[in-house]
């Protein structure tokens, strides 16, 4: 069942009581306005005043958006009794100034009565049900007892207070009680203050109760308890020290109805943990620095009297000098409050740190994910990596709907983490945000780590593939070409024997069968060699051997191919075979894309070497044509995956692009260990 239905007469009824509200509010100031100064109110501005003016409104508008909870109507009627209250104060005194102590005696009541049930209803009722609208537990309802008791019992001791003595009255002249009970006279004082330390007690218990809420609480209620209770918290300190604080307690009494407003129905966009985080910065920055100032300002100037120019310079530089360390160690100290240990992203970082340099990746992922669940408390971390080994790691239960946030290592997307609700006892706000900004470095780290080594492993089985295929091929060739091509020359051989004496026709035509069949072994061999390793390459170099390639693949007036050109810049001796190889098969492989599909005139090939100074550097190969360049939608067929697989198993890489200009540009290059 919906607990907040239309409800327009609901509706109607707190916005009636919030204009009623207002009127009595500017009657109010309007009439203190006008008051003598000796009938002024002494202080001249209460914290019913803030109430007056804020709380009529936000529990209007609270009722109409939720009629059915009960602290929004507390706060409407305890802000109309609060604007009650303003008003029949001015009245009383103007009504007293002009002599009418009937009417200001009446006044004297009813402003009495607003004053007593307003602040049970705000100080204590709004307390102890915010913020669901129901009390913690049965065992508070003895607080809402003692409260109303108490506030009744202040009523009619109130009603009933004996005329003061004239020569201490504050005021010209006393107004009297025409209820008054002049027995009462002597005990007054005492039973007023029992029944003001009674109702502070239950003021306190009620700040207790949204404590004991807020421990208990999971974190989404733990952050719409935090408005209602850091509000009233500051309120009750200004409360208990008494009227010398009646200034700030009527400012901070206008705010509170907007907090609970807050707690009610937007604790979700406003982090509660952020914004005491910032005012405890800012109050602390603002005490110390102004301390600071004003200490070095009074130094300076009795050290160098007169000179006031150097004695302001010395207390900025004082400042400026204590602002940036005293503002990281104040954000520290409260994100410790609110966060315990795992407030300060910099022991994160350090545990990471530490994590990372005892294992290896595999294994320190596994830790990091510990470590951030632990940094964040969330019930649950994990990490998932693109192509890794392995590619999810968790550590507790992330749920059905965690948070993602990307993992990017130097603008490489390498993965995700991804973020379990938040745990018990915890705030979930801005704050990990600054935490997960000071850890995903370290975990993009990690999981390009993963990566790599994974990489790494594959290219290692790939290897040992590879490496298996060719033996496999070596030994069928081998068995089935030149096992049984040698098989039958030694049976050819034997009958060449047999038929020597009797035959000699027969064994010459057996030794010439022999011959052709040794020409076929040495053919066989040839393509075995030819296989492992272009003979070209050593015959001619890499050079030479890329240039008879061109002249091979691509002859002149072929296919319209009116010019082929091979330039080479630096030295490509000394070049590792297996590079030497690679660079033979991709140039041969973009040879022979040009041939078929390219319809190119000219084709320009470059093969360059760029020395370091460790003896080092990189070999860089471009195939160039002019020709039709590559489709719109390209698919890499056999060709071109050999092509980009032979420069990555050497570590190097191989882009083939289309210029605007058109054709083809195949463009690989090779790191060069030295």
């Amino acid at each position: 069942m919906d607990d907040n239905p239309p409800a327009s007469p609901a509706r109607a009824v707190a916005w009636a009581m919030a204009a009623v509200a207002l009127v009595l509010t500017l009657v109010g100031v309007l009439v203190q306005i006008r008051l003598p100064a000796r009938w002024q109110p002494h202080p001249i501005l209460t914290p019913d005043v803030g109430v007056a003016l804020t709380f009529p409104f936000t529990g209007a508008f609270l009722v109409s958006q939720r009629p059915r909870l009960v602290i929004a109507w507390f706060i409407c009627v305890g802000g109309l009794l609060g604007s009650g209250n303003v008003a029949f104060t001015a009245l009383m005194f103007h009504w007293a100034s002009q002599g009418d102590m009937g009417a200001a005696g009446v006044a004297r009541a009813v402003e009495l009565i607003c004053w007593a049930v307003s602040g049970l209803l705000l100080a204590v009722l709004v307390p102890l049900y915010s913020p669901t609208g129901r009390l913690p537990s049965r065992g508070w309802r003895m607080v809402v007892v003692i409260g109303a008791v108490a506030t009744l019992a202040e009523v009619v001791l109130g009603l009933l207070r004996p005329d003061p003595d004239p020569a201490g009255y504050r005021w010209p002249t006393v107004i009297h009680n025409p209820l008054q009970v002049r027995a009462l006279l002597p005990y007054y004082s005492t039973l007023w203050d029992v029944l003001q330390y009674a109702i502070q007690a239950c003021v306190v218990a009620a700040l207790a109760s949204l404590v004991l809420r807020l421990r208990g609480a999971d974190p989404v209620t733990r952050r719409q308890i935090a408005w209602p209770l850091s509000v009233f918290a500051v309120y009750v300190v200004l409360y208990l020290i008494g009227p010398v604080m009646w200034l700030p307690a009527t400012l901070w009494a206008a705010f509170i109805p907007f907090a609970i407003l807050f707690a009610a129905l937007r604790y979700r966009l406003y982090g509660i943990d952020t914004v005491i985080s910032r005012t405890f910065v800012t109050a602390g920055l603002l005490i110390v620095i102004g301390a600071v100032y004003f200490g070095a300002g009074a130094v300076s100037s009795l050290v160098v009297s007169g000179y006031h120019q150097v004695a302001g310079l010395a207390a900025a530089l004082f400042a400026g000098a204590f602002f940036q360390p005293l503002r990281r160690a104040l954000l520290r100290v409260a994100d410790r409050a609110l966060y315990g240990p795992v407030g300060d992203p910099a022991l994160l970082a350090e545990r990471l740190t530490q994590e990372v340099r005892r294992a290896d990746p595999a294994d320190a992922l596994a830790s990091v994910v510990t470590v951030v669940r632990e940094g964040l408390a969330v019930e649950g971390v994990a990490v998932e990596i693109a192509e890794g080994r392995p590619r999810y790691v968790e550590s507790g239960h992330v749920g059905p709907s965690p948070r993602e946030v990307p993992l990017v290592w130097h603008g490489e997307p390498v993965g995700q983490l991804l973020l379990g609700p938040p745990g018990v006892r915890r705030f979930a706000a801005a704050h990990d945000d600054r935490v997960l900004g000071a850890l995903l470095p370290y975990v993009a780290d990690v999981a390009h780590a993963v990566r790599m080594a994974a990489d790494l492993q594959r290219s290692r089985e790939r290897i040992l593939a590879a490496r298996e295929e060719e033996r496999r091929r070596l030994r069928r060739d081998l068995h089935d070409g030149l096992g049984q091509t040698l098989g039958a020359m030694a049976m050819t051989i034997n009958m060449a024997r047999v038929s020597l004496a009797k035959s000699p026709a027969t064994a010459d035509d057996l030794l010439r069968e022999l011959r052709t069949g040794m020409d076929a072994v040495a053919g066989d061999i040839r393509e075995l060699v030819y296989g492992l390793r272009p003979p070209a390459l050593d015959d001619l170099g890499l050079a030479g051997a890329v240039r008879a390639l061109a002249e091979e693949t691509l002859p002149r007036g072929t296919d319209g191919v009116e010019d082929v050109s091979v330039r080479v810049e630096g030295d490509l001796t000394g070049l590792p075979a297996a590079v030497e190889v690679a660079v033979y098969r991709i140039v041969q492989e973009a040879l022979n894309n040009v041939r078929r599909h390219a319809r190119a005139a000219r084709i320009r090939v470059v093969v360059t070497r760029t020395p370091a100074r460790d003896g080092g550097g990189e070999l860089r190969v471009r195939i160039v044509d002019d020709g039709i360049g590559a489709p719109a939608r390209p698919r890499a067929g056999v060709g071109v995956s050999s092509m980009r697989e032979r420069a990555a198993e050497l570590g190097g890489s191989c882009v083939i692009t289309s210029p605007e200009t058109g054709g083809t540009v195949v463009e690989a290059r090779f790191p060069l260990v030295a």
